[in-house]
This record gives structure tokens, C-alpha cells and sequence, in this order.
């Protein structure tokens, strides 16, 4: 447990650097000293600033999922889940500034096209949580039958596209309005009424 606490302590901080100075301009040292820590003992962390980085993201990233389970755990309706999700999947970027800052930065982290995505194995879980909402509001009689993977990687697609250009190109307000309508055109071809 103590690892895993250090490691969450470690990436916390270098989010909190590379949020500041951005992945060119940031220094092993800087994380060292916003760790109060010096830069050989970093090294028993990680292997070079590339795997720092990498690693810090995938924690921000799995952060951000996480924050999405916990508000659908509960929940037994799959159209109040659906919701929720999406809701809180938009949301998050919102409280997490030192993420935000770095996919403003690096915009890469979370790209419109899968041919090049460096953080494959979480993107393809929420993908597989969407699958899981879906297919239990089909089971369940409260969804139209639908082709479950192609409709999971389209609404993820939307998704992105509202991410990027809410948090990315800093078009929030301008596109809240188009999240909300976009997000009723879904629910009003998805649900049963």
C-alpha cells in the first residue's frame, strides 16, 4: 500500500509541475523539489522524465475515471447512469485544473483518431463502460436495440469532440448549449419512450 501511495504522491506532483511549465520546460528537478525529494530518489520511481510524464498522465487519466464510476456505482436505472455519466465524463475536466492544463498543452493525450493513441488500454475502458451502460439499458427493455460497439465508440467520439473544444480551445460556454442538445438528440434516439 505504501508504494502505491508514494506513486500516487509522486504523480500528483509532477501533474502539478508539468501543468505549470508544460512536458519541454519542466525538469526532473522541478518534481524533485515540489517533492522535497532529490532527483536520484525520483529515479526509483521512474526511469527518465518520458516515463514520468507518461505515467503521471495515465494516473490523471485512470483519476478521471474513476471519478466517473464512483457517480454511476449506485445508480440501477440505466438511463439515470447514461446520464450521469456523461454528465460527470464532461464535468470532471472542470475541478481537475492541473489535468486540464496538460491536455491544453498536449492536446495528443487524447486524440480525435485511434491510429496513434498513446493511452490505447484506458481510452478502450470507457469505451467498455459506455458498452456496459448500453447494453444493460437493451437488457433491461429501456433502450432501442442498438449495434452496442459502433454506438459506444460514436457517443466516445462525441465525447472527445466536446472535451477538446469545451477544455482544449476553451470554447466552454459557446459549446455547453451543443453538449446539452447533443447529449438530448442521443437519449431521444437511444431511450424508449
Amino acid at each position: 500500500m505504501r508504494k502505491k501511495e508514494n506513486n500516487e504522491k509522486v504523480y500528483s506532483a509532477a501533474l502539478q509541475v508539468f501543468s505549470r511549465y508544460g512536458y519541454k520546460k519542466a525538469t526532473v528537478e522541478d518534481i524533485a523539489k515540489e517533492l522535497n525529494m532529490t532527483k536520484g530518489n525520483l529515479y526509483l520511481y521512474v526511469k527518465d522524465k518520458k516515463d514520468l510524464y507518461h505515467k503521471s498522465v495515465e494516473f490523471a487519466l485512470l483519476r478521471w475515471q474513476h471519478y466517473v464510476r464512483q457517480a454511476i456505482h449506485n445508480e440501477l436505472d440505466p438511463r439515470k447512469k447514461f446520464l450521469i455519466m456523461c454528465h460527470k465524463a464532461v464535468e470532471y475536466l472542470s475541478i481537475d485544473a492541473d489535468f486540464r492544463n496538460i491536455l491544453v498543452h498536449d492536446p495528443e493525450i487524447f486524440p480525435m483518431f485511434t491510429d496513434h493513441d498513446p493511452y490505447e488500454r484506458i481510452n478502450h475502458n470507457s469505451v467498455t463502460m459506455i458498452k456496459n451502460i448500453l447494453k444493460e439499458g437493451i437488457e433491461k427493455g429501456l433502450f432501442r436495440p442498438v449495434n452496442i460497439s459502433a454506438m459506444s465508440k460514436a457517443i466516445f467520439s462525441i465525447y472527445k469532440m466536446f472535451i477538446i473544444r469545451m477544455y482544449i480551445r476553451s470554447e466552454e460556454k459557446q459549446v455547453r448549449s451543443m453538449f446539452e442538445q447533443t447529449l438530448e438528440l442521443i437519449i431521444r434516439g437511444l431511450f424508449k419512450q
